[in-house]
């Protein structure tokens, strides 16, 4: 995190302006809002996450007991549970739903998960059973 003061003159009023800055490259696989460190913001109640995928890549089929997940997809396509999926597109999962997605383009995702639970992610296996 850097602090920037910035101070403009009008006249004789004098503006002081701290602004914080920060990275999302000093973050965590993406996640810069929640119940977490680091985060620019952090709080029990929603998490968000900018994530970058290559096509190919497959995230590692999970679920979630008590929060659920809105994702957008910024630019890209992907596979979410059967489903092609585009540009523009969002989709959630609900608690318990299985999280099964497959990158067909390069994405940009935006992800919003509510609550903040970081200890509720659960692996899965091939029949949808945590593991």
């Amino acid at each position: 995190m850097v602090d920037v003061i910035r101070i403009e003159y009008n006249k004789s009023l004098v503006l002081r302006n701290k602004m914080k800055i920060y990275n999302i490259d000093d973050m965590t696989k993406g996640w810069f809002i929640g119940d977490f460190s680091p985060s620019v913001f952090k709080n029990p109640f929603f998490e968000v996450a900018h994530h970058k995928h290559e096509k190919g890549y497959r995230c590692d089929p999970h679920t979630h007991k008590i929060a659920q997940e809105l994702t957008y997809i910024v630019r890209g396509k992907l596979i979410a549970s059967g489903k092609e999926l585009a540009s523009g597109d969002m989709f959630i999962y609900e608690p318990n739903d299985v999280a099964d997605v497959e990158i067909i383009e390069d994405v940009d995702l935006i992800v919003v998960k509510w609550p903040s639970v970081p200890s509720d992610k659960y692996a899965v296996d091939s029949n949808g059973k945590i593991v």
